[in-house]
């Protein structure tokens, strides 16, 4: 949780005209959230964090390590922000996740017995339905 309003300092926030159909509330509301997070100047992650962050968020980021999340989905300014915040915070702790090595395990004996069983059982099948050579 400390963690958490920490990171949730940094954020910059810009409320922006959204596009798109609604009319006059269109032209005339900032109901539009757009949040800027600095991931290179960041204190509340470890460089290691940041390190894992910008290689996972690559395609996100802006060349100043800026990563940039918009919302437009409701008509609400308050509500953007509080999707923008939960999505933001979900990128992050997705981002983090380290997945479990994947441990390589031996294909037991009595499986490749069996295989080859089946295999020549199958060969077998095939070979009397074969015209008899004389």
């Amino acid at each position: 949780m400390i963690f958490e309003t920490e990171i949730l300092s940094e954020l910059r926030f810009k409320a922006v005209r959204s596009s798109g159909a609604g009319g006059q509330n269109v032209n005339k509301v900032s109901s539009k959230v757009v949040l800027s997070f600095d991931l290179k100047n960041s204190k509340a992650l470890s460089e290691e964090e940041k390190e894992i962050l910008e290689i996972k968020l690559a395609s996100r980021l802006t060349t100043e390590k800026v990563l940039i999340l918009n919302c437009d989905e409701d008509r609400s300014q308050l509500k953007n922000k509080a999707i923008i915040i939960k999505r933001f915070l979900d990128l992050i702790a997705a981002g983090l996740v380290i997945p479990k090595l994947r441990k390589t395990t031996k294909i037991p004996k009595s499986v490749i017995k069996k295989r080859i069983k089946d295999k020549k059982n199958t060969s077998e099948i095939k070979r009397s339905r074969r015209k008899p050579d004389f």
